[in-house]
């Protein structure tokens, strides 16, 4: 799941984007309006979290402007305490939710994962291939009924895999997904990731559900190997 921060408090913004990126979504984060808003434009996001007082161009018209130009990314925008003003101009101008600062951490994390779950273009929240079981809104898989035990990242990769199970996923496209767009890093930490995959979800179970295409990218196996 990519998610895009656009909040001017560089601290704040930090410390959203690891939290975030703890929690198994990739970020991008932008410090004003205008950079948000081009940002947003040029990548494609399923969650904007959207602060409203922004130098450059204000929240109302970041927001307003990506749902004229057909923008449907989940949106969540912060709001100042206690601000009903503010919470009723953001749903008015295309925001899907609203959080009023200060915020828990964790409330903010349960309302994107509620807000995805409300999007009409939502993946599906469990994927079953086989006795292969990804469980996306709790970050959870299993095998055979046994639990597997992966990290963030390799959970990240394993979600793009399993929401398009049976279709060639390529490099790019995994790393465009789990590494946010400032990673240039070795592109092979894919294939590091995919290995280690292959480790704890096929080889203990005598498997073979993550399959490599040549020139092309990987696969998981509909029917889970």
């Amino acid at each position: 799941m990519r998610v895009l921060v656009v909040e001017d408090e560089r601290r704040l913004a930090a410390a959203l984007q690891r939290g975030l990126e703890t929690e198994g979504f990739s970020v991008d984060v932008a410090h004003d309006g205008l950079a948000g808003l081009r940002q947003a434009t040029r990548q494609p996001y399923d969650l904007i979290v959207l602060d409203i007082m922004l130098p450059g161009l204000n929240g109302y018209r970041v927001c307003s402007r990506l749902r004229a130009a057909g923008n449907d990314a989940g949106i969540l925008m912060l709001t100042a305490k206690d601000g009903e003003w503010d919470e009723a101009e953001a749903l008015d101008t295309g925001a899907d939710d609203f959080l009023s600062k200060p915020f828990s951490f964790v409330v903010l994390v349960a309302r994107l994962r509620a807000l995805t779950r409300r999007l009409g273009s939502r993946p599906p929240q469990v994927v079953r291939l086989g006795d292969l079981v990804v469980d996306i809104a709790a970050r959870i898989c299993s095998r055979a009924g046994t639990p597997l035990r992966l990290t963030a990242r390799e959970f990240a990769v394993l979600e793009q895999l399993a929401l398009r199970a049976g279709e060639v996923v390529s490099k790019r496209e995994i790393l465009d997904h789990v590494w946010d767009e400032f990673y240039d890093g070795d592109p092979n930490v894919v294939e590091v990731h995919v290995s280690a995959l292959r480790r704890k979800i096929d080889a203990p179970f005598g498997r073979a559900a993550v399959q490599t295409v040549r020139g092309s990218g990987y696969r998981l196996a509909v029917d889970g190997g």
